[in-house]
């Protein structure tokens, strides 16, 4: 296997100009780099990326942690953060925790030790303040992790706000709100609360059933149960296209007539929003600005800029044939 030594003796240059050439440091002229770039290809010689990290102390290596990059949103997500971190010169490590806090620790401390320059994290267990730093470049996804560490997010009460109104005012007596996880501290609770203080505000009758970040047929199992105890319910709200996916399932099923006898509202407008039958009226995430933005706070951390704490992007209702 071919030395850094032998490309020099190749190139016939020093050892030190090679390091110069592969860590772009200092003055080389193009005829050298050209030099040392032929001899590396011509002894097939293959640079050890992990000894250059350390000694530039920077590796081009971003950690992403998710709880599940299964699920849709997270899955257009982590496209769009790869394709944009990509083009910025980074690579990205994709970490899969299943809202395992354990599991979430692991990754962090893992990702850490392989010298990687900052890491997006998209936590949703219910603390991590144990072993999170905001002296290290930190970037969270829809989560307060800190007050000291940055996170990007969607103006969520404006899409609960609007969502909620729609329903009422097209006719919903008795509206309900299928939430996340309300104990785990994100801006998209605002959700929950916009839709609690619309429907207050509207004198209708409401109710807010939680549901984990789960697999679809648990989604239609708790729907059933809301239909069973409220068959009167005609206006639901969703915290997510996958449950309100679910819902439109039920809801057939059931005999329910989408948008005669209930109607739906989902949120984020995922890539197949549109192709349900019939076609989800949702609240669209700007999921590609969030990635681009998430990526660009997190590499203006590394390279020790200010970065704004809170970035909210705003939403909008699409309304489409379920309402």
């Amino acid at each position: 296997m071919a030395t850094i030594k032998d490309v020099a003796k190749v190139a016939g240059v020093t050892v030190t100009t090679v390091s110069r050439v592969l860590n772009n440091r200092g003055y080389i002229s193009d005829a050298t780099r050209k030099k040392v770039y032929d001899a590396m290809k011509e002894l097939d010689y293959q640079p050890n990326e992990l000894a250059r990290s350390l000694y530039r102390r920077k590796s081009n290596i971003i950690g992403l942690i998710l709880p599940n990059v299964s699920h849709p949103f997270f899955a257009e997500l982590t496209s769009y953060i790869e394709s944009y971190a990509y083009e910025a010169g980074y690579k990205v490590l994709i970490c899969n925790s299943y809202q395992d806090m354990a599991k979430e620790k692991d990754y962090v401390e893992m990702l850490k030790r392989n010298q990687v320059d900052g890491i997006i994290m998209g936590s949703h267990t219910i603390d991590t303040s144990d072993y999170l730093s905001p002296s290290f470049p930190i970037v969270a996804l829809d989560r307060y992790l800190s007050n000291n560490i940055p996170f990007v997010t969607s103006d969520n009460y404006n899409g609960g706000f609007l969502a909620t109104n729609l329903l009422i005012d097209k006719g919903c007596k008795k509206i309900a709100h299928i939430s996340g996880p309300l104990e785990i501290n994100t801006p998209a609770n605002k959700r929950y609360q916009a839709f609690v203080d619309v429907a207050s505000s509207r004198n209708v009758e409401y109710i807010v059933q939680e549901a984990k970040l789960d697999i679809f047929n648990s989604y239609k199992k708790l729907i059933y149960s809301l239909f069973i105890d409220h068959p009167d319910i005609d206006g639901i709200f969703t915290s997510s296209d996958m449950i309100a996916t679910a819902a439109i399932h039920v809801a057939n099923e059931v005999g329910k007539e989408i948008p005669k006898d209930i109607k739906i509202v989902g949120y984020d407008d995922i890539s197949f929003a549109s192709f349900i039958v019939p076609p989800l009226t949702t609240v669209q995430q700007p999921i590609k600005e969030m990635g681009e933005l998430a990526v660009k706070v997190l590499i203006d951390q590394i390279e020790g800029k200010q970065v704004e704490l809170e970035n909210i992007l705003p939403i909008r209702l699409v309304e489409r044939k379920t309402t």
